[in-house]
């Protein structure tokens, strides 16, 4: 019998799942009625797979889903991501799975000196704008949207989530503001147009360098607004705002401290800073080794534990913290549902595989949001525990006040 159909069978205890192996034999893996599950079948191209599947299964089925040694036949890759997932998540398999030297191995693979975030920005941040503009919103914010109405647009939910994270940072016209992983600009550049703020972008990005600096020029901000190729921790200065969204996650762990020491520093005695950034509701954990190879080399989501001990030595405060449920799963379907439509275009661009591999991406980072404890939360930092008000009403009162473009 092949290795995988006992490790299947003690896996899927939702749901239907049916394998096509690769001499054209069918297992059936049958579990309890889950109305939300499609009915997936899988079929396996590589004898190899027999065995090597139940060895290293994200590795395995992410690369071989990428070269199309495994298909999906019934549904599509995201309904079998998702049927694995909501099984993993039921029986909180990934407690049984979880190696003893699962922190020594997140430590090792976190660690990001100077060099090394900068390379790991370029292997994933410097594949062309024109490629990025095939799923992003128009402001290309490449990070969680924020759906204060599930029906809103994509559009509408990225204009809204840059409202939400002003409204944390209390603007006011003339403020130094430090945006740390500034992305493509579009928050750098909506803050300095809506608020009369002096926004300074950093980036590990050559590519979204470019495209910032210009979109700067395009909309007469560049007295406002400048964008650098630096990093964090070679940023001299103080600024009265600083904002990170998307980028923690980038820092890893072992520099967590650095980190908000180096915010501390960076920040004035009555300034205000804003983090967003994806995390985990379940402990601590280790990064899917197909997602830290292929996608994010170097990339960790932490709990909000590991990053709550690091703030408590930093001389930093936290005065607010939010946790954004679904928001990202939401996104995330928008993105490969426009992902999906223009798939040709990134075909022209990339190739199969890489059409593929994003494909298995994006259908995995939304089902770990949608069944696998992931969430987005936001953390408002200070110097001082009066340099915000006391209550949240004026985040209300600021997102009303601001333009609705």
């Amino acid at each position: 019998m092949s290795l995988f159909v006992p490790f299947l069978r003690k896996l899927i205890h939702y749901g239907q799942l049916t394998v096509v192996d690769a001499n054209g034999r069918s297992h059936l893996f049958d579990g309890l009625p889950a109305p939300d599950l499609r009915p997936v079948t899988l079929r396996l191209h590589d004898p190899a797979l027999h065995w090597r599947l139940p060895l290293q299964p994200s590795m395995v089925l992410g690369e071989g889903y990428m070269n199309g040694t495994v298909t999906v036949e019934d549904g599509g890759i995201y309904d079998f991501l998702a049927l694995a997932s909501e099984n993993i998540s039921r029986q909180d398999a990934r407690r049984a799975y979880r190696e003893p030297l699962a922190n020594l191995r997140r430590w090792f693979h976190n660690w990001n000196p100077v060099s090394a975030s900068r390379r790991h920005a370029s292997h994933h941040y410097d594949l062309s704008e024109q490629f990025y503009r095939l799923f992003l919103d128009a402001d290309r914010q490449y990070s969680c949207a924020y759906f204060a109405d599930p029906q809103m647009s994509l559009e509408e939910a990225q204009t809204a989530k840059k409202r939400h994270i002003m409204s944390k940072l209390l603007l006011r016209a003339g403020q130094t503001i430090l945006d740390i992983g500034s992305g493509w600009g579009g928050l750098a550049l909506t803050m300095a147009r809506d608020m009369a703020v002096d926004v300074t972008g950093i980036t590990l990005s050559a590519e979204q360098l470019r495209t910032s600096q210009r979109r700067a020029e395009e909309a007469q901000l560049s007295h406002r607004v400048r964008f650098q190729l630096a990093d964090y921790r070679e940023m001299p200065g103080k600024f009265d705002r600083i904002v990170s969204v998307g980028m923690f996650e980038h820092v890893g762990s072992p520099h967590y401290l650095t980190f908000f020491r180096r915010l501390r520093d960076l920040l004035a005695e009555d300034g205000v800073a804003l983090l967003h950034a994806i995390g985990r509701s379940h402990g601590p954990g280790t990064t899917n080794p197909w997602i830290r190879k292929y996608i994010f080399p170097g990339g960790y989501s932490p709990a909000l534990s590991e990053v709550m001990k690091t703030v408590e030595k930093s001389g930093l405060i936290v005065t607010d913290i939010e946790i954004l449920r679904q928001h990202y799963a939401d996104t995330l379907r928008h993105w490969r549902g426009r992902f999906t439509a223009r798939r040709a275009d990134a075909l022209t661009l990339y190739g199969d595989q890489f059409c593929r591999m994003w494909e298995f991406y994006l259908a995995g980072a939304e089902t770990a949001f949608r069944h696998q404890g992931h969430m987005v939360w936001q953390m408002q930092l200070a110097r001082r525990s009066d340099a915000v008000p006391r209550v949240r009403d004026y985040m209300w009162m600021a997102e009303q006040s601001y333009p609705r473009s």
